[in-house]
């Protein structure tokens, strides 16, 4: 089960490996906001509480647009976060802006 966050609430969803989160989202009809879908404008910015072992290592994108303490810490970006595994996750929206 995935869980997505937003400031208008949550919503449970079934996680289908090889879709994003931001995937997850759009086809849930979940408001997340994004721009680019590339990496670089952050809007999807996220916070994986619960399932971070279920998801693909950061990519080349992530690693240029996050700190490195903001991985370590969980953030994500939902465009560039693959689930590659069935199981529980919790992701919460926290853009910069």
């Amino acid at each position: 089960m995935l869980v997505l966050k937003t400031r208008k609430g949550q919503k449970e969803v079934a996680v289908d490996t090889g879709l994003t989160l931001l995937d997850h989202a759009l086809k849930e009809n979940v408001e997340w906001g994004f721009s680019c879908t590339r990496g670089t404008c952050a809007r999807c910015r996220c916070y994986v509480a619960e399932g971070r072992e279920l998801l693909a290592l950061p990519t080349e994108a992530e690693e240029d647009r996050l700190e490195p303490e903001e991985l370590e810490k969980g953030f994500r970006l939902a465009c560039q976060c693959v689930v590659r595994q069935e199981g529980n996750i919790s992701v919460t929206h926290k853009p910069y802006f």
